[in-house]
C-alpha cells in the first residue's frame, strides 16, 4: 500500500494530494488528524453554502419585494390614467355639449335677428306707405279745400 501511495506521488499528477509518508507507529493517530481536518473542510463547505443559499435566498426575497412594490406603483399609476382619461372624456363631453348649446343659440339669435330685421323693413316700408297716404290725402285736401276756399290758403301754409 505504502508502494502505491508513492508513485502517485512521484508520478506528478497535479490533480492527486501526496501526503508524506506518516512514522508507522503514529498511523493511525495520522489517519484520526486526516479524519478531523476532512471533518472541519466539509463542516466549513457546508457553512460556506449554507451562508451563500442565505443570502440568495435574501436577494430573491428583496428582489420579490421590489417586484410587488413596482407592480403595485404600475397598477396605480394605471389607475390613475384611466380615471384621467374618464375624467378628459366626461370634460370633453360637457364642453362639446357646451358648444352645441351656443350654437344653437347663436341660431337662434340669427333667427330672432333676421325676423326683427324683416319686420323692421316692413315697419319702413308700412311708414313709406303711410307718409305717402298721408301726402296724397293732404294734397287731396289741398286741393278740394284751397278751391273752395280761397282764403284758407294762407291758414294751411301758416299752420304747416
Amino acid at each position: 500500500m505504502v508502494q502505491r501511495n508513492s508513485r502517485a506521488s512521484v508520478g506528478g499528477d497535479d490533480s492527486v494530494l501526496s501526503f508524506p509518508p506518516p512514522p508507522a507507529p503514529d498511523r493511525g493517530a495520522t489517519a484520526l488528524d486526516l479524519v478531523y481536518q476532512a471533518a472541519d473542510v466539509f463542516r466549513g463547505m457546508e457553512k460556506h453554502a449554507r451562508e451563500t443559499e442565505a443570502r440568495a435566498q435574501s436577494l430573491c426575497t428583496n428582489a420579490l419585494e421590489r417586484l410587488r412594490l413596482a407592480e403595485m406603483r404600475a397598477e396605480a399609476a394605471e389607475r390613475a390614467q384611466r380615471e384621467l382619461i374618464v375624467s378628459a372624456e366626461r370634460k370633453l363631453q360637457d364642453a362639446c355639449r357646451a358648444l352645441e348649446q351656443a350654437q344653437s343659440c347663436i341660431e337662434a339669435q340669427k333667427d330672432k335677428l333676421t325676423a326683427v330685421e324683416l319686420r323692421a323693413e316692413v315697419a319702413e316700408a308700412e311708414a313709406r306707405q303711410a307718409k305717402e297716404a298721408l301726402a296724397l290725402v293732404e294734397e287731396a285736401i289741398r286741393k278740394r279745400l284751397l278751391r273752395a276756399n280761397p282764403d284758407a290758403d294762407g291758414r294751411l301754409t301758416a299752420v304747416a
